[in-house]
């Protein structure tokens, strides 16, 4: 692609994004607005998503909502692996859900505390089975906290090689290579002109055709 094929290929996005934006700010603006009662169910989706539907963890998260998961104690795995709402890894994630009912007054301090949104997601990783970068930064985006972070899911990183941010896909995501990548997102985003919080979720609507969580 010549340099003016990939300048209309940015007046596109940038296009797209003018006429989404409305809708994207209100959805970051829905975000900021999650109050701390509300972050536990925010790490059980995230946790939940990796590898399934975003439907599929939306759907649990309800039932384990009006069940009081948080307060009361039961075996989540007969939800997770319900074919109606089937969870990857339902072992695993059953795991890390009981493992964060037991942290989560550590880690709710830990939200509410640790300013700076990078510090927070170094001590997330470190703290919460099964989040790494990605799911870490994916809790702090829906709870209004991400402070521009990148959520590098394969949607994304998808449109990044597509619009020329990198150069290839990655084939796996360490911490340095994570680092690389969202630093690389970062500067598309301001060479673009638009925000990189709005442009994650345009680059979701683009994918799923809705502006999701």
């Amino acid at each position: 692609m010549n340099r003016a094929q990939r300048q209309e290929q940015w007046n596109d996005l940038k296009r797209l994004h003018a006429s989404s934006r409305d809708a994207i700010r209100r959805r970051l603006d829905e975000f900021r607005s999650v109050r701390p009662d509300q972050y536990f169910y925010e790490l059980v989706y995230c946790i939940l998503t990796p590898q399934t539907s975003a439907d599929h963890a939306g759907n649990v998260v309800e039932q384990l909502q009006k069940l009081d998961f948080h307060s009361n104690s039961f075996d989540p795995e007969p939800i997770l692996r319900d074919p109606k709402c089937y969870i990857r890894f339902h072992r695993t994630k059953r795991k890390h859900l009981l493992n964060l009912k037991e942290v989560f007054p550590t880690v709710l301090h830990a939200l509410q505390s640790i300013d700076a949104p990078s510090d927070c997601r170094e001590w997330l990783v470190a703290n919460v089975l099964g989040l790494g970068y990605k799911e870490a930064t994916h809790v702090l985006r829906n709870v209004g906290r991400s402070g521009g972070l990148a959520i590098l899911d394969r949607h994304i990183l998808r449109n990044l090689h597509r619009f020329g941010a990198i150069r290839s896909l990655p084939s796996s995501l360490s911490r340095r290579r994570y680092l690389l990548l969202e630093r690389a997102f970062m500067r598309f985003s301001e060479r673009i002109g638009i925000p990189l919080d709005e442009l994650d979720l345009l680059f979701w609507s683009m994918e799923t055709g809705v502006i999701r969580k």
